[in-house]
Formats: structure tokens, C-alpha cells, sequence
């Protein structure tokens, strides 16, 4: 899969999970993308979310299913046992977020 087309199917990653996301903030949590490879998204839980004992069903039962059905090539997603890279990416990325704020 090229770089084009690795950004086009992050994006349509975030726009399901765009979906998802009213319904975890009611609750006083969200989830954050973290990467995306070979058709493994890997996310983390955060909010009230994190730490839940819930979290990992809401993923398997829910957001996993979801993105499976919405989003060509997804096969699984991961809330853990991120790869150090694209963990690292993920780092990186806040906080330049943080900084640009």
C-alpha cells in the first residue's frame, strides 16, 4: 500500500471513529488513534475510558466491528502492544500538538 493510500484509509479511520466518539464523551472518555498498519488500527482509550474494565469490551464488541464494516482492510484493532514506531509517531504527534496550542 502506498503512502496516498495508507492517509486516505487514516482519514476514513477518523471519520468512523468521528462517529464513535459523542457516545464515548458522554460517558467523560474518547479514543484517540494511534496508527494504522497492515489492517490492524491501534488506538488508545483515554478519559474516563482509560483504565475502564469495560475498555476492551467497548473495542471488540464495539469500535472494532464498526471499523471493520465501515472501513475496507481493517481486520482487528488494537488498544495494546503498540509497535515502538508507530507508538513513537503517535508521541510525536501530540506533542507537537501540544506545543502548536
Amino acid at each position: 500500500m502506498t503512502a496516498m493510500e495508507d492517509e486516505a484509509l487514516i482519514q476514513q479511520i477518523e471519520k468512523v471513529l468521528d462517529k464513535i466518539r459523542p457516545f464515548l464523551r458522554r460517558e467523560g472518555g474518547d479514543i484517540d488513534l494511534v496508527g494504522y498498519r497492515d489492517g490492524v488500527v491501534y488506538v488508545s482509550m483515554v478519559g474516563a475510558c482509560q483504565g475502564c474494565m469495560y475498555a476492551d469490551d467497548d473495542i471488540s464488541t464495539g469500535v472494532e466491528i464498526i471499523l471493520m464494516e465501515e472501513v475496507p482492510g481493517v481486520i482487528r484493532v488494537e488498544a495494546h502492544d503498540f509497535p515502538p514506531d508507530i507508538l513513537q509517531a503517535y508521541i510525536d504527534k501530540k506533542k507537537q500538538a501540544n506545543e502548536n496550542k
